[in-house]
């Protein structure tokens, strides 16, 4: 089945520990040319839930969250904690790594949580992102993130590193 949005041109892929769908999922799209998938990947690390951008390999174990971000890093990818204010959520230790953005509006997260992960990144001056966090089909495109840029991974990942990004709640999911 194939899913489409009216605006949404740009998904990442992070499944939780694992790259193992990106590249094909990356060359399933590549037909479309108005399509862009991100590699990445959800890195559950003891403190909490780390996001990569731009990698279809896994970071070095041991996944602590400095290793996380350090791989990211070298590579030019962008970290973004995961849904700090829930279950595998930083919360307030996110302050302690140097990640790239914030995770401020998750799909499954409460209002409150998501709230809660805005003034976090307001007040660590860093960029907030959006998540579906989709485990099913019917979750993707409950969020969005909005990123000035080129239809291209670098400048996209370039973009949300210098917070030319912004988050909204997005509806109209359309099986094709």
């Amino acid at each position: 089945m194939l899913a489409a949005h009216s605006f949404i041109k740009v998904a990442a892929v992070t499944d939780h520990d694992s790259v193992r769908g990106v590249k094909l999922t990356v060359q399933l799209a590549s037909v479309y040319s108005d399509i862009l998938i991100i590699p990445g990947v959800e890195i559950s690390t003891p403190i909490g839930d780390i996001i990569v951008l731009g990698t279809d390999e896994l970071p070095p174990k041991p996944w602590t969250p400095e290793v996380v971000v350090d791989y990211a890093k070298s590579i030019d990818a962008v970290s973004i904690v995961a849904h700090p204010f829930r279950t595998y959520g930083m919360g307030e230790c996110a302050r302690d790594y140097k990640v790239d953005a914030i995770e401020v509006l998750n799909g499954g997260s409460t209002k409150e949580a998501n709230a809660q992960a805005k003034l976090l990144a307001k007040s660590l001056g860093l960029p907030g992102t959006a998540g579906s966090d989709a485990h099913q089909v019917s979750d993707l495109f409950s969020v969005c993130s909005i990123i000035e840029a080129d239809l291209n991974v670098d400048s996209i990942l370039n973009s949300i590193k210098k917070g030319f990004v912004s988050t909204q709640i997005s509806h109209g999911l359309k099986y094709l």
